[in-house]
């Protein structure tokens, strides 16, 4: 017999995705078999898979050594399962971006949620296999804080839940638990988490303002075109200049949809480009700013992310604000003549 009980990071799941998990080489229709046969039981009882565990539950599989073994398809060893081969992989992947991607920094950290400052050129996720990603780094700072353990990730992988582009900075929100990934999740998705971000733009804004469009993606250029005319999805950014200064504008702008690219494209659209964005800006004003100082790539930056009220275990961050500072380079152009 092999007993699991269900910790924090696992709950709130369903049994049947939580054994599917566990047991990766098992077809689905034998794990529900062996739920009617109690040969598989939670809380010493029998199940159907579409219970919702919580931490504490107690999953009981009785299948010999051998046979849980194939399942979950790991080596035995005297009959055990070998601690060996409970450790994914690529674990030492984690270990490596944690070590080389030094200058991420943490805002704030929870039992189920993390709130990460991402430096510019970091990627969010893996483009290939080879990259080290926020994502990566993410696992490794847990496994090596102890919050997280290799076997752990046989259940649950913490992930960023929002992305940002290689070369935007600022703040990522991640999911440690299965409960903090359904709970960003919902936010994101009903659009309760306001995020906010800084960047700078050719020419004079001066008065607030929400833009409207519809967006659309051309994969072959991996470009998004932003259209007055009902073909494609539906955004909405909003802006507020913060400041003028010579040939810019110092923008806060409020994501209040979140597609890819949409507020590079959106404010190009309106004839307002991003300094330094070399896909959808203004390639002469750029390459004055690069010689001048250094400026390689779009600065935008996600400076703030403001939480909803929220119940229990979450009222830690109810109705909070959590800020990133701008990076050194928008103080380096700041007020410079163009």
């Amino acid at each position: 017999m092999y007993k699991i009980t269900i910790t924090e990071r696992e709950a709130g799941q369903r049994l049947d995705k939580y054994l599917h998990r566990l047991l990766p080489n098992a077809e689905k229709g034998f794990l529900y078999k062996m739920l009617r046969k109690k040969n598989i039981t939670l809380n010493d009882r029998k199940a159907d898979g579409s219970e919702k565990t919580a931490a504490g539950d107690s999953v009981k599989i009785f299948f010999a050594q051998d046979t849980l073994s194939k399942f979950m398809g790991k080596e035995t060893d005297g009959g055990a399962l070998s601690s060996a081969s409970k450790t994914p992989h690529s674990v030492s992947d984690y270990g490596s971006a944690y070590r080389k991607l030094s200058k991420i920094q943490v805002i704030y950290e929870n039992d189920h949620i993390l709130l990460l400052d991402k430096p510019a050129g970091v990627l969010s996720q893996k483009a290939d296999k080879s990259d080290l990603s926020l994502n990566e780094w993410l696992i490794g700072y847990l496994l090596e804080k102890g919050g997280l353990s290799a076997e752990d990730l046989t259940f649950f992988r913490p992930s960023v839940c929002n992305r940002l582009d290689r070369n935007t900075s600022g703040i990522v929100l991640c999911a440690k638990t299965l409960k903090g990934a359904q709970l960003l999740g919902e936010l994101l998705k009903e659009r309760t988490l306001h995020k906010y971000y800084m960047l700078y733009v050719k020419g004079t804004l001066r008065n607030e303002r929400k833009i409207e469009g519809y967006l659309k993606k051309d994969k072959k250029t991996n470009k998004v075109v932003i259209s007055a005319e009902a073909d494609g999805f539906p955004v909405k950014t909003k802006y507020k200049p913060l400041r003028e200064e010579a040939d810019k504008t110092l923008l806060e702008v409020e994501l209040i949809t979140g597609k890819s690219h949409q507020i590079r494209a959106h404010l190009a659209s309106i004839g307002h480009p991003l300094l330094g964005d070399y896909k959808y800006g203004d390639r002469s004003w750029n390459e004055i700013y690069r010689q001048k100082y250094g400026v390689r790539s779009q600065l935008l930056h996600a400076c703030k992310v403001v939480f909803p009220a929220l119940p229990d275990p979450f009222s830690d961050i109810s109705g909070r604000t959590f800020l990133s500072g701008l990076p050194d380079i928008f103080e380096r152009v700041s007020h410079s003549e163009g």
